[in-house]
């Protein structure tokens, strides 16, 4: 009786398992998978969700885009990143997840197909399972750093390819699409009529220095109709808040077209709330100092990671440009999750097995940089000391 948008099995799997058994045990946990910047011991002020309680937000004036001062406050976040992006096409979300619903209804009918980045994060399926989309993979080469394979993505266009997803860092490779290869990529999608969706969330954290400015982004082109997404959640680090938006791109006369039909489509659901809207100003230039937190910790924990130097065993730190992760090549003396499972056990620290981010070989492990350092440092030590090795950058 239920729809085949939803899995038809809902079982845990072993890791899942696991780690609520060592919960429940009230055993320690150094949980190197935080994603969470609530919960990553950042001081927050007690008093910066106080814009929620604007009184203003007793009325009720729905804005299917969002209300204008909440937009113009995104245009101005842009501008700090030094972007000219006008208020009049950006479009405001509950959360970049409903970002992603809003813009696959807007373009593409049951069954039509979007490109996907490998490796990736894995909420992809899910989000194109519940739209009626289907996923097709293209490819990220590691060859010092990451790089799409273009080649890759021009074989996985077909007749119903309605959008390419660009994740920008990459969660959790933190590979930048460069301005060049974003020249490419477009040029391919403007002539075929495809769409680009690039989720920026991250890119505020540069982890390489001078990693951003080579970087690319969508809502500046003319040239392709692209819709670029940001939000709260890693902005300034308020991810319980559900504030994301759309920051539209392409010609005047495509995006015109989109902003139409977007509008449509958000005034049949109207999910943003009018208290965070209100607030969204104030939150966007309070939020900095999280921001600024956030930022000098995973730089801080990327520094230490791939500091400890070369060693004659196989570990080492691939090259990460922003972002929140970094990505562990360690030996294949067992199998990803068989070792994530026995770390759990022995050694009361979790990481994310690299199959979890559909990387095409084993043995990769995802680590966090959001933990205080000494917790990150700790826990990075239990996990290399199963290979005797410090670690190496490739």
């Amino acid at each position: 009786m239920f729809s085949s948008r939803v899995p038809r099995e809902l079982a845990a799997n072993r890791l899942t398992i696991a780690v609520a058994a060592q919960r429940a045990g009230d055993r320690p946990l150094i949980d190197l998978t935080e994603s969470n910047p609530t919960r990553a011991g950042f001081d927050y002020p007690p008093d910066l969700l106080a814009p929620l309680a604007d009184p203003r937000a007793l009325g009720y004036l729905p804005a299917p885009l969002g209300r204008r001062e909440a937009r113009e406050a995104v245009a101005r976040d842009y501008a700090r990143q030094r972007l000219d992006v006008s208020p009049d096409r950006i479009v405001l979300t509950a959360s970049t997840s409903d970002a992603y619903s809003m813009l696959f209804k807007l373009l593409a009918d049951a069954g039509d197909e979007v490109l996907v980045p490998r490796p990736s994060y894995p909420l992809f399926d899910p989000l194109t399972r519940l739209d009626l989309v289907t996923p097709r993979p293209y490819d990220l080469d590691i060859h010092g750093g990451w790089t799409i394979d273009v080649g890759s993505v021009e074989r996985a266009i077909t007749a119903r390819t309605r959008a390419l997803l660009l994740v920008s860092p990459n969660n959790p490779t933190g590979s930048f699409v460069s301005t060049e290869e974003l020249d490419r990529l477009a040029a391919i999608c403007a002539a075929r009529g495809i769409a680009i969706i690039a989720d920026e969330v991250f890119a505020d954290y540069e982890l390489e220095p001078g990693a951003a400015a080579l970087a690319g982004r969508a809502a500046t082109r003319t040239d392709v109709l692209s819709f670029s997404l940001g939000g709260l959640s890693k902005s300034v680090g308020l991810p319980q808040v559900k504030l994301g938006w759309i920051a539209v791109g392409g010609s005047d006369t495509l995006a015109r077209a989109a902003l139409e039909r977007l509008e449509h489509v958000c005034d049949a659901y109207l999910a943003v709330s009018t208290p965070v809207q209100i607030a969204a100003p104030a939150l966007l230039e309070r939020g900095a100092a999280i921001r600024s937190q956030i930022a000098q910790r995973v730089v801080a924990n990327y520094a230490a990671l791939k500091a400890d130097g070369d060693s004659a065993a196989a570990c080492g730190v691939l090259r990460s440009d922003g972002g929140w992760y970094a990505v562990l090549q360690v030996p294949s003396v067992e199998p990803e999750e068989d070792f994530v499972l026995r770390l759990l056990a022995t050694d009361e620290v979790l990481v994310h097995p690299g199959y979890f981010f559909d990387f095409p070989r084993e043995s990769f492990l995802v680590v966090s940089l959001l933990p205080p350092a000494a917790v990150f440092a700790d826990g990075v030590a239990r996990v290399l000391r199963h290979f005797d090795c410090t670690v190496r950058r490739p």
